[in-house]
């Protein structure tokens, strides 16, 4: 008699455990069905940025300066999940694009995007190789481009506008301009001040944002006056390396940022960073 109640209540337990997960697997669906995930990942000093629209689309804008972002990848994306389908670099620095070979060698990508700028170097070199070696598309990143990743969400090329193949590496990044209903996020790159005053002459509405990307880490070189005062975010994000030679962010930029309201996270202080988005709200995780 003992025996048989066990083996009921165990019963009983396997059953409720069974409509438990498939509540919760239920609700997973439910809200990955309209919320799209922006994360900022904690690769040290560099950017590497992830985006996951509803239905599933992934963009990984640049990948840190070595393999770190794949462990950072591994915990934000599903462990059965072995593909991206655009990966973005946004200059071809070490600490923007080394990682991204990685990337390309361990995930399936279907499009490489970057500005094309002859740079002579191993890393960029490396990207290069490995986007022809596995079979990944690639495209040179312009203005006026824009990704439809999902319903109501757009990914658009706000710069560069035009060939620009011996700048500065900085000058050259890829702006982008990521939309979903009455939300938006803007990636800078490492673009400084005068990049930003040509994106204001061009069009000013259009850096409107709720979320910014601070350009170069919070290096004073980026995020002036007249440019933060436009963007006016809601929340800032500067992807740095805590203790970093370089003094990111720089105090500058800090005041500058609260001067128009912004919230302040930082992957030097809180690692990686996962915003979230309903097309009305901004959710922090």
């Amino acid at each position: 008699m003992e025996k048989m109640k066990a083996n009921i209540q165990f019963i009983v337990l396997a059953f409720l455990f069974a409509v438990t997960t498939g509540i919760v697997y239920a609700t997973i669906l439910e809200d990955r069905g309209h919320i799209l995930k922006v994360a900022f990942l904690d690769i040290g000093q560099g950017d590497a940025i992830y985006i996951e629209a509803p239905n599933g689309n992934q963009v990984l804008i640049d990948g840190g300066k070595n393999k770190a972002v794949l462990s950072e990848l591994s915990k934000i994306m599903p462990l059965y999940d072995r593909s991206i389908d655009m990966v973005i670099g946004t200059h071809p620095d070490q600490d923007h694009i080394g990682g991204l070979p990685y990337v390309l060698k361990n995930y399936t990508v279907a499009l490489l995007l970057d500005p094309a700028l002859k740079k002579e170097s191993g890393t960029y070199e490396a990207l290069l190789s490995a986007a022809r070696k596995h079979g990944t598309r690639y495209i040179v990143a312009r203005r006026g481009q824009r990704f439809v990743l999902d319903r109501d969400i757009v990914l658009s090329i706000l710069f560069p506008d035009r060939d620009m193949p011996h700048v500065d590496t900085n000058i050259a990044s890829i702006v982008a301009k990521l939309t979903y209903g009455n939300t938006s996020f803007l990636f800078t790159g490492d673009s400084p001040k005068n990049v930003e005053a040509y994106l204001l002459v061009l069009d000013d509405k259009a850096l409107d944002v709720d979320v910014l990307k601070v350009g170069h880490h919070g290096s004073r070189t980026s995020s002036g006056e007249k440019f933060l005062k436009i963007v006016t975010p809601m929340v800032s994000v500067i992807s740095a390396g805590k203790n970093n030679e370089y003094g990111h962010p720089h105090k500058e930029v800090l005041a500058g940022l609260t001067s128009v309201g912004a919230k302040i996270l930082g992957t030097y202080e809180k690692g990686t960073i996962v915003l979230f988005s309903d097309g009305e709200k901004i959710g922090l995780k």
